[in-house]
């Protein structure tokens, strides 16, 4: 390789390996206040919403590919619904991996993020998502979650290459609150749909049907994991 070519390489490495500093105490309340402001309200929330729909297909269409099955495709809609398609066993401990990965991944992120901030890999963070989300791309089956996947990659990447090192940190701080604080809401939601008589074939309703083991105990899993990583991240984002 040329020596050139070979040195920039080294340094984009030290660049996206290395450790950034934190941001002051009050950039992480103001976006812990920003994340807040569009998963609260109803109406900022239905379109907030569509990233968490990409995690937590996301989600599904990993864990998927992760356990053996054969990821075919997913879909993302404008009504912040999405499906992931994939083949294999309809039973079985990967089946069930995969059902249970969806409403699990937004939080799981979060904290997996929160830890990455909590050591000052700020910059690692940003990339590693624009790499999720290109992946992700390429089993996008419909214009619409192409659409959504694109913008939000694109988002990602801008400020990957282009944003300063303190707009780099309130991004990445503001974009992990949201998955923290965004992936608590839906298992309530879900929760206030069965409780009405809806959602029959949710991901907890066919855990149940898949381990026999009541839907409303998958839901409990639910609430734990995103309260607990609420909770968990949280303290690592504060502790600056």
């Amino acid at each position: 390789m040329h020596p050139t070519a070979s040195a920039s390489l080294a340094s984009l490495w030290d660049q996206v390996s290395g450790s950034q500093p934190d941001p002051d105490l009050w950039v992480v309340i103001a976006t812990l206040v920003a994340a807040l402001a569009v998963v609260v309200p109803h109406n900022v929330w239905r379109i907030s919403r569509n990233a968490i729909t990409i995690a937590h297909e996301g989600g599904h269409g990993l864990i998927a590919l992760l356990t053996g099955r054969q990821l075919t495709g997913i879909r993302l809609h404008s009504d912040t619904s999405g499906l992931t398609v994939s083949r294999g066993k309809p039973h079985g401990l990967g089946m069930i991996l995969t059902a249970a990965a969806g409403y699990t991944s937004p939080p799981l992120l979060g904290l997996g993020g929160a830890a990455l901030l909590a050591v000052g890999h700020i910059t690692l963070l940003l990339w590693l998502a624009t790499a999720l989300l290109v992946a992700m791309l390429v089993m996008i089956r419909n214009a619409y979650g192409a659409l959504t996947v694109v913008l939000t990659g694109g988002t990602f990447l801008l400020v990957s290459w282009l944003a300063g090192p303190q707009v780099q940190a309130a991004f990445a701080y503001a974009v992990v609150w949201f998955l923290l604080v965004g992936g608590v809401r839906p298992a309530f939601e879900l929760q206030a749909k069965r409780s009405r008589g809806g959602a029959g074939d949710s991901d907890a309703d066919q855990l149940s049907r898949l381990t026999h083991v009541p839907a409303g105990l998958w839901l409990f899993l639910f609430h734990a994991v995103s309260l607990c990583s609420l909770i968990g991240g949280g303290r690592w984002l504060l502790e600056v």
